[in-house]
């Protein structure tokens, strides 16, 4: 069964700023979820609901909706202070 991806207009906005040469990897890290939205290396976030995982020095924070299954991309953050906030 796959998940649809849907990715917020804020991490729209945060994936245009990123560098090209990281992109690609983001890109195939945000479309391996369709297939499985909790893959190894993927942690579940204390603060706030939802999951991250690691693309190079770039996280990517999602929630997963298992009943319509769905994942929602909601930020797309250099690793940082402020990346979980």
């Amino acid at each position: 069964m796959s998940y649809k991806i849907i990715i917020e207009k804020k991490a729209c906005k945060e994936a245009e700023k990123i560098p090209a040469k990281y992109r690609t990897s983001i890109d195939k890290a945000i479309l391996s979820l369709t297939a499985n939205p909790r893959p190894f290396g993927s942690k579940k976030l204390t603060e706030k609901e939802g999951y991250r995982i690691r693309a190079g020095d770039y996280r990517i924070l999602y929630t997963i909706d298992d009943e319509a299954k769905v994942v929602v991309v909601y930020r797309i953050k250099i690793k940082g202070k402020s990346t979980y906030r």
